[in-house]
Order: structure tokens, then sequence, then C-alpha cells
């Protein structure tokens, strides 16, 4: 596969960095490989030392980013009664039940993140083959399954994440755009990893962080050292 030249700088910057010790360096480095013509959403990945076919390591969380994600989130909110006007005062963007549920089946999906009351979870629960796939299934572990209305939007509309981890025994979480400072990233990225370290499993064997990138959507990865990097974020 070829890569353009400003690719190619970029790999180069990277690849010369090799694995950096600490946030402010890989966040240094990956505004400088931020190179498209938009503004890139900046991801931290990580693979760790979990088995996700045992329950017990399943390692699931949120965390509301101090900057946000640089990204507005259309939030809906599925409920009934005054529980509309709840949403609507804490800033959903759509509020409502059975209508809201009839467009979903017919196949309307324009929103980013769906919290439902637990009294309709028997009716959304029939569309989990429609949200499940694209990660917008309200459930209770992400908050997004709560009585608590006001709470669950403005967390969302502040920039609250949920990360997971894959089969591969990956997590990967967005911490801002390009155009953040290194101020912002920097402290987003530290929110989220002290949080992934937090849900460390008791189960898990051995070094918990096996390895650990920042990367741009068009850059390349920049590698930090795990350990150096988890150490720093734990305090």
């Amino acid at each position: 596969m070829k890569h353009g030249k400003r690719y190619r700088v970029a790999a180069e910057l990277a690849r010369q960095a090799g694995a950096v010790q600490n946030l402010a360096a890989a966040v240094k480095l990956v505004k400088q490989t931020a190179r498209a013509k938009f503004d890139e959403t900046i991801v931290v990945s990580s693979h760790l030392g979990v088995d996700p076919r045992h329950s017990d390591q399943l390692v699931r969380g949120t965390v509301v980013l101090p900057h946000g994600t640089g990204k507005s989130l259309r939030v809906l909110v599925l409920c009934k009664g005054d529980k509309i006007k709840e949403a609507q005062a804490a800033g959903a963007d759509f509020a409502g039940a059975e209508e809201f549920i009839q467009k979903i089946q017919g196949g309307w999906l324009e929103v980013d993140a769906i919290v439902a009351t637990p009294d309709l979870m028997g009716e959304v629960g029939k569309l989990g083959k429609v949200l499940g796939p694209r990660g917008l299934m309200p459930n209770p572990k992400s908050g997004t399954v709560t009585f608590d209305i006001a709470k669950a939007v403005r967390e969302l509309k502040a920039g609250k994440i949920e990360f997971r981890v894959d089969k591969g025994a990956n997590v990967h979480a967005p911490i801002g755009k390009a155009s953040f400072s290194e101020q912002q990233l920097l402290e987003n990225a530290d929110a989220f990893l002290k949080e992934l370290v937090r849900m460390r499993p008791a189960g898990a064997k051995g070094h918990y962080i096996r390895s650990l990138t920042m990367s741009s959507t068009m850059g390349p990865g920049i590698s930090m050292d795990p350990s150096a990097v988890a150490a720093e974020s734990a305090h």
C-alpha cells in the first residue's frame, strides 16, 4: 500500500520518536502528525492483558471528558409523561416514546446516543437488533437506562464517552479533535486512562495495559510506553 507524502512525513516523525514516555509527548506528536485538511479525531487505543471470553474480565466503562469530544451529540430520550419536559429542559434533541420507537423500527436513526427510562425497556428491548450493532442500545451500566434523565443528558452533552473491550482485547476511545489545545487533549487522555486503569478486572494477570497508541484519523499511531504512561495516570 502506497501512502502520500503527507502521511510518510508524519510516519517518519512517529518512527523517530519511538515509544514516548508520557502523555504530554504523545499529544505534542499527534498534533504534529495530524495533517489532513479536516479536523481529525484523536483516538487512544490500547491492547489489554485480559481474556474477553470470560465475563469477569470484560472491561467496560464510561467517563466524562473534561473538554468533551469536539462532537455535538444528538440525544434521543425514550420516556413518557413529565419526563419528556425534563429531557427537553436538559438539552435532549428528541424526547418521546411510541412515535420514536416506531420511527426507529422504520429505519430512522438520526441520533448519536439514546437514553431510556426503565419502564420503557420492555419496548426498547425489541429494538436490540437495530440499536445493538450501532452501539445505540441503552444500558444501565453506561448510565443510559435511568429515571434521572436530566443527569444522563447533561453528561452526554458534556462529552461522556463509553468504552468497551472488543474480542481482540482492544479498547479504543476518542479523546478530542486535532484542533484542541495540547492541554485539552492531555487532560482528556489522562481522564480516560485513569478510568481504564481503575476498571482493571481482578482476574487480569500480569501486565494489564500491554500496548498503547495515540493517533489521528489519518495519521500514524504514536507508540507510548504503557508502563510509564499508566504509572503517570495512576497519580
